[in-house]
């Protein structure tokens, strides 16, 4: 077995964690969506978030649960279905936010958000459960591997989305004109939608 990391292995992960981390997905989706909504401070609590929970997630993949999770039918679907139900949830709530003010009144950031957000989304499974397969178990030196893996991928997380969340929020004067907002949180919205179609299939 092999009992260190390579340059080229390491250089593989970070090139899917770059793709997986700051391409658009729910997380990044929302963080900018609150970002413009809210501003970048109180988004900080769903932005810190993100990565607690998809920490939690990446342990529990390591730990062999995440295999059994999804290899158990019944649990599968019901993440599915529950993160499913969320993200048009949240889309219904973002689509009719047409002032800066009425996103404040709607609760849509959080903390927990952040983290339980992770637990209802079949990407962040399916790519913990392709790092813990490709980079972590069945090498002699697992635990060493999964202390490189863990804190890389926490700071990805943050760092995604703090970038959509601080894009978000400069555009807020923009958006602040017309119509703009609205239309805005109207893509984020489809963006989500599309996002639990993609999760319907996953």
């Amino acid at each position: 077995m092999t009992t260190t990391m390579t340059a080229v292995d390491f250089t593989a992960f970070l090139v899917l964690a770059t793709a997986m981390s700051f391409t658009p997905g729910p997380n990044t989706t929302m963080a900018a969506a609150m970002g413009a909504n809210w501003g970048l401070k109180p988004t900080m609590r769903f932005v810190w978030g993100v990565p607690v929970g998809w920490g939690v997630l990446l342990l529990l993949c390591a730990s062999g649960v995440g295999a059994l999770v999804m290899a158990a039918p019944v649990m599968k679907n019901a993440i599915k279905v529950a993160g499913i139900a969320y993200l048009v949830w949240m889309a219904y709530k973002l689509s009719g936010s047409s002032k800066l003010a009425d996103a404040k009144t709607n609760n849509l950031v959080g903390f927990w958000q952040g983290v339980g957000l992770q637990f209802v989304n079949v990407k962040a499974w399916l790519l913990a459960l392709a790092i813990v397969a490709g980079w972590v178990v069945g090498f002699e030196d697992s635990l060493v591997r999964l202390a490189i893996v863990l804190p890389v991928m926490l700071a990805y997380a943050f760092a995604s989305n703090l970038l959509y969340a601080s894009i978000g929020a400069l555009l807020r004067g923009w958006l602040a004109q017309g119509q703009r907002l609205l239309w805005f949180n109207r893509a984020m919205a489809l963006v989500l939608v599309l996002t639990a179609i993609w999760m319907v299939k996953a």
